[in-house]
């Protein structure tokens, strides 16, 4: 059923909600985390490694939301540092190296925008995957699982197959951010969530994500087997379609969609 943006906000919002490691745990086997990005450092709001669904091979990254406080503070509040972004390019360069399909569960209130950030060079991190991450040639498949704001959900959202859990939301700002800039008033959120059409049918109707995977009960909280195993599926159906693909048309189509979205 069909629900307003801040609803779904609500929903995504609930501190038992799965986030990316309640999916490695539950869709993959034996997984191996991988960590740093060989320039800085490693940035613990994104993880990533090797794991396997079914018997395939598969790389995984993931932005982690934390459930309390002290999680929240452990993974920067889910915005992610450029090192991560680096960390994340890293591993998929490995993964089309080995030919290994990539996994990638996106689920960050944006990228972190600290003076740090900049110092590090958080603007050229994001805008590098964009640019490197549409030529890799191994199938590429992102999952919207929460939160999907700003640069640092694009940055691992160029991809084969797209998928957003039915409350999950993608957008380039958030509903209150938007109010607060075209109106100086961050109490018409309301008005803004309109008009940014960020929810998950608002996504598939315009032709940004292909596939809404739908929610148990009250939503993915309330039975994580379940939209584990829903996940799960879609993510082996997808990477049974693309095997049969030749890595250069691979390419040719990942940009031909993308260039039809602008």
């Amino acid at each position: 059923m069909k629900k307003n943006v801040l609803e779904c906000i609500k929903i995504i919002n609930h501190e038992k909600r799965p986030n990316s490691m309640d999916y490695i745990n539950t869709v993959f086997n034996n997984f191996i985390e991988l960590c740093g990005d060989r320039l800085y450092g490693d940035d613990s709001s994104l993880i990533g490694g090797i794991a396997y669904i079914n018997k395939t091979p598969v790389t995984v990254i993931g932005q982690l939301r934390g459930r309390n406080f002290s999680e929240n503070v452990k993974y920067n509040f889910s915005m992610t540092l450029p090192e991560g972004f680096r960390k994340a390019l890293r591993l998929m360069k490995q993964a089309e190296k080995f030919k290994r399909p990539i996994i990638c569960f996106i689920d960050t209130l944006g990228a972190f925008p600290g003076v740090q950030a900049e110092e590090r060079g958080q603007a050229t991190a994001i805008a590098n995957n964009l640019y490197e991450i549409i030529d890799i040639k191994v199938p590429i498949i992102s999952i919207f699982i929460g939160n999907g704001f700003s640069g640092g959900a694009l940055a691992l959202s160029i991809s084969d197959s797209i998928a957003i859990l039915e409350n999950a939301v993608f957008s380039v700002i958030s509903p209150r951010a938007c109010a607060n800039i075209l109106w100086k008033d961050s109490s018409k959120e309301k008005e803004a969530a309109e008009l940014i059409k960020m929810t998950s049918w608002d996504l598939v109707e315009e032709g940004i994500v292909d596939y809404i995977i739908n929610e148990p009960g009250e939503g993915a909280h309330s039975n994580i087997e379940e939209i584990s195993s829903c996940v799960k599926k879609y993510i082996i159906d997808q990477i049974n379609i693309f095997r049969s693909i030749n890595p250069s048309k691979l390419v040719k189509k990942r940009k031909r969609k993308y260039r039809n979205v602008l």
